[in-house]
């Protein structure tokens, strides 16, 4: 059989393509973050996360500034601990408070970071308390079906 250079460039070929759309895979499922940013991390602490997922948006005014490094239980304080890796170039007021927010009806969870007036900024290490859990679908159904269930009662 005999090999040409055409079957060497069709396979160099086939080959980059490959790595193309694994490469276009892994970016639009959130897998692969090529970031080359300095950042610092900071713990935000939640009552109820939802459905975040590491490597979530960590969003300001709708531009991401950062993203979910790890989620931890602390079973002292029962809460969960997200790690947050900020990049160096967005400062936050200490008394910045967080929030879980669902983009579109039933899209995926980020963070949203609602900037506070300290004239301190957050720093590496830093543990952020003021914080809003996730809006949780199921909960909110089961509350307006037992309002709505109370209303009856008073009713009759």
């Amino acid at each position: 059989m005999k090999k040409s250079k055409n079957d060497v460039w069709v396979g160099l070929f086939v080959v980059l393509g490959a790595v193309a759309l694994l490469f276009l895979a892994l970016k639009s499922a959130n897998l692969l973050q090529l970031n080359f940013e300095n950042s610092y991390r900071v713990v935000a602490r939640f009552d109820n996360i939802g459905g975040l997922k590491p490597r979530a948006a960590v969003k300001s005014a709708g531009v991401v500034v950062g993203r979910v490094a790890s989620i931890t239980f602390d079973d002292k304080t029962f809460q969960a601990n997200a790690a947050l890796d900020l990049e160096a170039r967005y400062a936050f007021p200490k008394d910045s408070s967080l929030k879980i927010l669902t983009s579109g009806l039933l899209g995926e969870q980020y963070i949203g970071i609602e900037p506070g007036g300290d004239l301190k900024n957050m720093a590496a290490g830093d543990v952020v308390t003021q914080t809003q859990s996730a809006v949780v679908l199921e909960n909110l159904i089961s509350q307006f079906l037992f309002s709505k269930a109370a209303e009856g009662e008073k009713k009759e």
